[in-house]
């Protein structure tokens, strides 16, 4: 390739000695193939229902470029390269924060070269509070905490107490000059700064791909001695990963100290996964994830929690036929296009077939519509008829649903503080 001679310098000239800067430089050069104007991928704005999504592209549109334009054969081949970049942080899915690759119809979006792991980014855990401070102050659904998150704040919160003003104020002065950008450009920025820290912290259960493989390491004769922060680049010998430390020059470790480094280690990771097994498991949600299913049906449907108290309120009145059928086609427009002919026919059987079991009303206009679009199966065959039913549980279920005794009490339950994600939140805001 053309860059091949400038892969192991970084910008400012200074050879590059981290193992992965190659690997990163070669990914670097395929993604600005992609984002080619002529020959790249076709970046599009969506329309989904009230609101437009800028900036994206499917993931199939990957697939299909990787084995067009690298001479892929196999497409598992390039679906496995493609979830490499993503894990990377080089494109990353709008709404979900594990970095993988699907070949279906999810939304993609690229990362700025701004954030690419070749600028040597070694955030540090001050950043990561300043960032999640921020998004506590956004009243936006696409940037609620997630629970690990959450639980993050709160350790660091408790980690930094002394200079938590300092943090609170940064976070304070950034989410000011987010609210004077332009709606769409925020949205955009949002999404690449959430990204940035999946990669750099990860969603548990998630490879850490900016660490540099321990054996790579120990290779290199002059190891890294200065690390990168959101803020600026800082001399340090230490690094805050084991992975980056320097080798010392002492003589090598006996049998019995390779035996208790393993032990400590391993009791480590074993209290690091009972913490993260306690926070999947917990899926109550707080204060705010509650009230916020009162702002409008999209709230509600965004959050997981929040649909399936929902649908337990439509089964309780017989009618959850339409939410389920709502579901189904999101899930559709999801599927590999190989699946969607056999889904859009059990769709069509369970929902608007003569004598369906879970039959749904539709106006007549919807219902030919629909019947002519089932004879050419695609991701789309039920979308007049799944805005049609959207309108109705909006403008029916939804009012009932937030007027109902499950709800209020749900409400009223999470105001006395029964969750220990409020209870945190709502002390971090008062406490300013």
């Amino acid at each position: 390739m053309a860059q091949g001679n400038n892969y192991g310098q970084s910008s400012n000239g200074v050879a590059d000695e981290s193992p992965n800067m190659l690997v990163y430089r070669k990914m670097e050069d395929v993604i600005a193939r992609m984002q080619d104007e002529k020959n790249g991928i076709p970046i599009r704005t969506v329309k989904s229902f009230l609101s437009k999504i800028p900036s994206v592209f499917s993931g199939s549109d990957i697939v299909q470029w990787l084995t067009k334009n690298l001479s892929i054969e196999d497409p598992v081949e390039a679906l496995h390269l493609g979830t490499l970049m993503a894990a990377h942080g080089y494109f990353f899915p709008i709404s979900d924060h594990v970095l993988t690759l699907k070949d279906d119809g999810t939304f993609y979006r690229f990362q700025t070269p701004y954030f690419w792991p070749s600028n040597c980014w070694e955030p540090e855990n001050t950043d990561y509070a300043v960032y999640l401070c921020k998004r506590t102050m956004q009243n936006k659904a696409r940037l609620e905490l997630a629970d690990y998150e959450a639980e993050s704040l709160a350790r660091l919160q408790r980690a930094f107490a002394r200079k938590w003003e300092f943090i609170f104020m940064q976070a304070e002065a950034q989410a000011k000059v987010d609210k004077k950008r332009d709606k769409i450009e925020r949205k955009i920025l949002d999404s690449q700064e959430r990204a940035f820290w999946d990669v750099h912290r990860p969603v548990p259960g998630c490879v850490n791909t900016t660490e540099v493989d321990i054996k790579k390491s120990s290779r290199m004769r002059n190891p890294h001695k200065t690390r990168k922060s959101v803020y600026g680049l800082q001399n340090d010998i230490r690094s805050h990963s084991p992975t980056h430390t320097p080798a010392p020059e002492t003589k090598p470790p006996t049998e019995d100290e390779l035996h208790q480094e393993i032990k400590h280690w391993q009791m480590q990771l074993d209290r690091h996964r009972l913490k993260m097994s306690k926070v999947a498991e917990s899926k109550e949600p707080g204060q705010q994830r509650v009230k916020r299913w009162g702002f409008g049906m999209d709230e509600a449907l965004k959050d997981p929690v929040g649909r399936e108290q929902f649908l337990k309120f439509l089964e309780s009145e017989f009618s959850s036929e339409n939410l389920r059928f709502w579901l189904a086609v999101e899930d559709l427009k999801k599927r590999p296009i190989r699946e969607v002919p056999a889904r859009v026919q059990e769709i069509w059987q369970e929902f608007l077939a003569p004598g369906a079991p879970s039959a749904i009303n539709l106006d007549s206009k919807s219902y030919d519509k629909t019947t002519q679009n089932v004879k050419d199966p695609g991701r789309y065959t039920f979308e007049d008829a799944q805005e049609h039913i959207y309108k109705l549980m909006k403008s029916d279920s939804y009012p009932r649903f937030i007027r109902s005794s499950a709800y209020q009490e749900l409400l009223q339950a999470k105001k006395k503080g029964k969750s220990l994600t409020s209870k945190r939140l709502t002390s971090l805001v008062q406490s300013y």
